[in-house]
């Protein structure tokens, strides 16, 4: 069972830097932008709204504030909604992340007021699906007052509260206990639970999430580097254990012949002890020598061969002790060269968006060779039949030119200097009017 995150964060100003970021104006390096278009707006702006920054200064005109907003002072909270990663995953898999996406909206109004939810965006092209939510701290209740005047008499009659601008008390400690309470409530139907209540963990802000990712990035590579000399010198230790294999074949195979020479050698004696039966005289006596030397030289043989076999054994024991290290020390390093490489995908998405595009040409109907060009960033012409795997249609491409590159900080497959993606559009007519359709069919 995952949890589910919640993260509230106080923004000054018009937040814009933030609205650049949340409506993808600006880039940011861990998205994919080839998921970009799957992101949406899930909140309908008010009449001559066009953007988050728009919204939220249209909620300070029109919530009927008495006091002047200070130039210092918090006009809007950011809130990010998600889950765990594989949780999140299994929502989008099921197809419940249109539900997951009402209910958070469902909780956001029912926690802060309909009126004061003013942004909430669903991203779909970074790594785990998230909503990045807005709201302007619009309070009804009364101001706190100071002990001068809780301590002074009362000499008016007593005013009703008046909407104001307040985010100590929308984030007061007692406050977001309180939603990190609701929220696992709300989310507790998608399997999601509350966090652990007085963890020490600290959110970091999205500046220094990337700063510190160029600083491992760099650490990283040099990593990959002595990893790949180190699988390198394991690949010449296994190399020098199949030669020991090779050696210890060859021990063996002497072996056997000492022990054929060993079998001849008893079966002389024997013949030996026949003749001294039947002979007899100085002949025999010479024989008995010879066979006494010719037994010496067996014991000595014997003595030989144990020694070899002792020997083979300890080579057997060390081989093998040997190389049920460097396998453990191999997979080690497989295992270690993934997890690195997992960490490459995601903190250098240029390295992760060639391996991709060079996929997605294969899908459209690239060959190995066309491939490879439009990998490497030359441009092609080609004639025949595209296939789109979003619209699962074939569209005939006629002496087209066809192209990778790069466009602010990410990489992308054009069809004469369109975007594949709007190209195919183009070509089946999405968007576009029946006129402008019938004229394509003609």
């Amino acid at each position: 069972m995952g949890y589910a995150v919640l993260h509230l964060e106080k923004a000054k100003g018009a937040d814009s830097g933030m609205s650049a970021h949340i409506e993808r104006t600006i880039q940011p390096k861990n998205a994919d932008p080839t998921r970009t278009h799957l992101n949406r707006e899930l909140i309908q702006f008010p009449d001559g709204v066009r953007n988050r920054t728009a919204a939220i200064q249209h909620r300070l005109n029109t919530a009927g504030l008495k006091r002047k907003i200070g130039k210092n002072q918090v006009q809007a909270i950011r809130i990010v909604l998600t889950g765990t990663h594989a949780d999140m995953e299994q929502i989008e898999q099921t197809g419940r992340l249109d539900e997951w996406c009402q209910d958070n909206l469902d909780w956001l109004r029912k926690t802060y007021g309909a009126d004061n939810v003013v942004s909430a965006v669903l991203h779909m092209d970074e790594e785990t699906p998230h909503i990045h939510a807005t709201i302007v701290p619009i309070v009804q209740t009364e101001r706190k007052k100071q002990k001068k005047e809780q301590t002074a008499k009362k000499r008016y009659r007593t005013k009703a509260p008046s909407p104001r601008l307040c985010a100590d008390e929308v984030m007061s400690r007692a406050n977001l206990i309180r939603y990190q309470d609701t929220y696992a409530e709300q989310m507790a139907a998608y399997g999601l639970q509350r966090g652990i209540k007085g963890s020490e963990a600290q959110h970091i802000s999205t500046h220094e999430y990337y700063r510190s990712l160029i600083a491992q990035g760099e650490d990283l590579q040099a990593n990959i580097t002595q990893l790949l000399e180190e699988q390198e010198k394991a690949r010449e230790v296994i190399a020098e254990a199949e030669q020991a294999k090779k050696d210890l074949a060859r021990i063996k195979a002497e072996a056997k012949t000492e022990e054929l020479k060993i079998s001849a050698t008893k079966t002389a004696a024997t013949a030996l002890n026949g003749l001294n039966f039947l002979l007899g005289g100085n002949k025999v006596s010479r024989l008995e020598k010879e066979n006494a030397q010719l037994h010496r030289e067996v014991e000595d043989l014997n003595g030989q061969i144990e020694r070899l076999h002792i020997d083979m054994q300890k080579s057997k024991d060390n081989h093998a002790r040997e190389l049920n290290r460097i396998n453990e020390q191999h997979l080690q390093e497989v295992s270690n060269l993934k997890r690195i490489i997992d960490k490459a995908y995601k903190w250098f998405p240029t390295f992760k968006q060639v391996l991709t595009l060079e996929r997605e040409c294969k899908e459209y109907g690239f060959n190995e060779e066309q491939t490879d060009k439009l990998v490497h960033g030359k441009p092609i012409q080609y004639n025949g039949w595209l296939h789109s795997n979003e619209y699962r249609r074939n569209t005939l491409a006629n002496n087209v030119t066809a192209q990778i590159v790069r466009e602010i900080r990410t990489l992308v497959l054009q069809i004469n200097d369109t975007p594949i993606v709007m190209w195919f559009k183009e070509q089946f007519g999405i968007g576009q009017s029946e006129a402008q359709r019938n004229g394509i069919r003609r």
